[in-house]
């Protein structure tokens, strides 16, 4: 157990500086690079910490993103422990090996630096580059703070490379709100870290000259179903992986939530909560506490792990509460209701309630615009005139966009 006494040292970094970090006290061996902004910036922080003898990994500058996953995917399947990521569209061109790198069931951990997708240019957070994994068996999580980034990172390599998963993990950080925002991050001792994460072990299931298996076969329709029901079942299965870890984590390190999976504040007698994800969290706190303050009984419940889904977890969660308004900073056209990707997984999970709380859709902050106080105070406006009057005219709101 964590004590008073256990070794610490603060700095000040950025998210992105927090992952390089880990990368370093991980020991990782493999990572890849490409710049694209707003993920460059753990690049350049791995590369520093390369050059001053603070981190001895195979550093591999590749020629496009496409190329960055393709080699920390082999270097995965021969039992190196590897990193590497992208941002919106970069991420889009490293797809085909996205893809089949949970299909091979290699537990590659990447950081996502959450940007708009082209066309048109923008550099701001959006969160659908990273969501565009999300049927494919990437385990997901989205965090808030660098102090965060760096806890999610240790942890993500333990849950990726723990037998009963072999799945990849992508982090995703809000672009700018975190990639390049500093804040003081408690950096345990190394050897704390040690005792967390084991080295990497792929045992009968390394590719080596002296284990000749085959990966990445062409199976077609004779085996295929079956390759997919034993990826659904790890995944299935690294929820039960994930709080495993969780509390392990706390217990050496002394720090964490109750829970893995979602993170509540100020929920206690709530009647209406706001759900979502990553940076969103410091607007929306503020936007509580200030409505608490005139009497209002408002919440927050932020998402952590979006893949796995924790259904059953959060449905208890949101299920006290007469209203849910469900904060999307990215968007699903044409999706049911017109509602943000969020907002659909949330109202599936509540659907099979007797008594469901009311839930609305609210699409904000596309673009790295700022979610402000007074947006969510509109908010917290439409879902009290749904619950006074019974009558709900759209599930679907646009906030902060001009007329």
């Amino acid at each position: 157990m964590a004590t008073a006494q256990t070794v610490e040292r603060e700095e000040l970094i950025s998210g992105s500086e927090a992952i390089a970090i880990a990368c370093a006290m991980a020991d990782v061996d493999v990572i890849t690079a490409y710049p694209i902004r707003p993920y460059d910036t753990v690049m350049q922080y791995v590369s520093k910490l390369v050059a001053d003898g603070e981190l001895d990994c195979e550093f591999i500058v590749a020629e496009s993103e496409h190329s960055q996953f393709e080699i920390v995917k082999h270097a995965s399947s021969v039992g190196a422990r590897v990193f590497c990521g992208s941002s919106g569209v970069g991420w889009f061109y490293a797809f085909e090996a996205i893809t089949v790198t949970a299909g091979l069931r290699l537990p590659v951990v990447a950081m996502v630096g959450n940007r708009a997708l082209d066309d048109p240019g923008a550099f701001g957070v959006e969160h659908n580059d990273a969501l565009a994994v999300r049927d494919l068996g990437w385990m997901l999580n989205w965090v808030a703070t660098a102090q965060e980034a760096f806890d999610t990172a240790l942890m993500a390599w333990r849950i990726a490379e723990d037998r009963r998963v072999f799945l990849p993990c992508a982090i995703s950080t809000d672009g700018s709100f975190l990639t390049h925002s500093q804040a003081l991050v408690r950096v345990p001792e190394q050897a704390l870290v040690d005792k967390f994460l084991p080295q990497y072990d792929r045992a009968e299931l390394q590719l080596h000259p002296d284990n000749p298996i085959t990966i990445a076969p062409q199976v077609n329709e004779d085996w295929l179903m079956e390759l997919r029901k034993q990826t659904d079942e790890a995944m299935r299965r690294s929820k039960g992986v994930i709080e495993e870890v969780h509390e392990e984590f706390k217990s050496i390190f002394g720090r964490g939530d109750p829970s893995p999976f979602y993170e509540e504040y100020m929920t206690d007698d709530a009647e209406v909560v706001f759900v979502g994800m990553g940076t969103l969290a410091m607007p929306v706190r503020v936007a509580v506490r200030r409505m608490r303050e005139q009497g209002v009984k408002v919440g927050f419940v932020r998402i952590k792990w979006f893949r796995p889904f924790a259904t059953e977890e959060i449905r208890q969660c949101l299920s006290r509460f007469k209203a849910v308004g469900v904060i999307d900073r990215d968007y699903s056209l044409g999706a049911p209701s017109n509602g943000g990707t969020v907002f659909q997984e949330v109202r599936s999970a509540l659907y099979p309630l007797e008594k469901r709380p009311l839930v609305l859709s609210f699409i904000a902050g596309l673009g790295g615009r700022e979610v402000r106080v007074n947006d969510v105070t509109l908010m917290m406006q439409i879902l009290r005139d749904g619950l006074d009057t019974g009558k709900v005219e759209a599930e679907n709101h646009w906030i902060g966009v001009r007329r």
